[in-house]
């Protein structure tokens, strides 16, 4: 009887390539719940390239970016685009182009016949996206009509529902997923736009994936006491169940009111509260107030139990890194701030004194504001 030939083994290039367990002797998605615990994802891209590919995987949870606003100084003067930083990698990435038609590609940051004057976009992030609210073209009208929403996640552009009154130079905020637009002007001014306020409810009877531009979800609200908030684009503070707004920037004299988000009523903003806004101000998710003084430098804390602003101690030659605030945004014990001079400095409160750094910018790029979101996809790591 003849004896079958023993089957040779496959050439290495065709054997199965068997990957490593991500921790060994466990199984793959009990280790995913016990990595996804680690809150510096830094730490678990330093140990091998298959933890570096969990973290930007759909099991891992989406850690926070930094999704830039930029104005192109080396491109024509309507040219802005949006970028996100990767603090894991270091790296800038663009976000995807909007559609051809988009709004987005009509607003103006800076007009010919404005030279040393910057036209105000005016952004905020809501439910893990970004919206662009208002802008102006170059007739200095309202460039945008409906919101535009990125989503970070998957990576898409998309049109919210057609704003009541489009308006530039206004108030722009959010609490609690639900986003507040309120006072500016339109293509003239207007008292009634100047004193109206509209809100979009992202909780209730919305799909917060695809936000339908063609149902009218604006809700008109009380209108405010005067029209004195039309002057600049200013953005509202969430904090506590209340709106906190100032009407005016820099060192002039201002007025500051509270708008509450459930009795839907307007107060003029205590003194003591009011005396801190001297620059870009931001809450964190412990509702904390934090405000950057853009002409000092200083860092102050709102404590609200002794009504009074406290100073923050920081790093030697801190405060001049800060001087020219113009926006702050915060995220885990860290404020992000935009200024004059065309950077991103990191202010990381948590310490004592709190540490101070630069994240460096693209060349030719000058940001304009940062926001806060869940990282976006990234191909290039699988």
């Amino acid at each position: 009887m003849a004896i079958a030939a023993a089957e040779s083994p496959p050439p290495p290039s065709k054997r199965r390539r068997i990957e490593p367990s991500l921790i060994e002797r466990l199984p793959d998605h009990i280790s995913e719940t016990i990595l996804s615990l680690v809150n510096r994802p830094s730490l678990l891209s330093a140990v091998c390239t298959r933890w570096r590919r969990l973290i930007y995987s759909p099991e891992f949870p989406p850690f926070p970016s930094l999704h830039t606003l930029f104005f192109d100084s080396n491109s024509d003067q309507s040219r802005i685009r949006f970028m996100c930083y990767d603090p894991v990698s270091s790296k800038w990435d663009p976000l995807p182009p909007p559609p051809h038609d988009s709004p987005l590609n009509r607003i103006l940051y800076r007009h010919p016949s404005y030279i040393s004057f910057n036209l105000p976009i005016q952004c905020i992030s809501v439910a893990g996206k970004l919206f662009v609210i208002a802008g102006s073209n170059r007739d200095l009208s309202p460039a945008i009509t409906h919101p535009l929403i990125f989503d970070p996640i998957t990576s898409t552009w998309s049109t919210g529902p057609k704003l009541r009154s489009p308006r530039r130079w206004c108030v722009t905020g959010a609490y609690d997923g639900v986003i507040y637009v309120a006072s500016g002007i339109s293509s003239q001014f207007s008292t009634t736009v100047a004193k109206s306020i509209e809100k979009l409810d992202l909780n209730r009877n919305l799909n917060r994936e695809k936000l339908d531009q063609n149902r009218n979800n604006w809700e008109e609200l009380r209108e405010m006491r005067d029209s004195r908030f039309s002057r600049e684009a200013i953005e509202a503070i969430g904090y506590k169940k209340k709106l906190l707004m100032v009407n005016v920037k820099g060192n002039a004299i201002k007025e500051g009111v509270i708008y509450d988000v459930v009795l839907d009523d307007w107060v003029s903003m205590p003194e003591e509260m009011l005396v801190g806004w001297r620059g870009p101000v931001t809450v964190t998710e412990e509702e904390k107030l934090y405000s950057v003084d853009e002409s000092k430098g200083t860092v102050r804390i709102y404590e609200e139990e002794k009504k009074e602003w406290r100073e923050i101690k920081v790093v030697r030659d801190g405060e001049e890194m800060l001087k020219g605030a113009m926006q702050v945004t915060t995220v885990a014990g860290k404020l992000c701030v935009v200024t004059g001079d065309g950077k991103i400095v990191v202010v990381d409160v948590t310490t004592e004194p709190a540490r101070i750094w630069n994240v460096e910018v693209p060349n030719g790029l000058e940001p304009v504001s940062v926001h806060v979101l869940p990282r976006m996809n990234r191909p290039d790591i699988f």
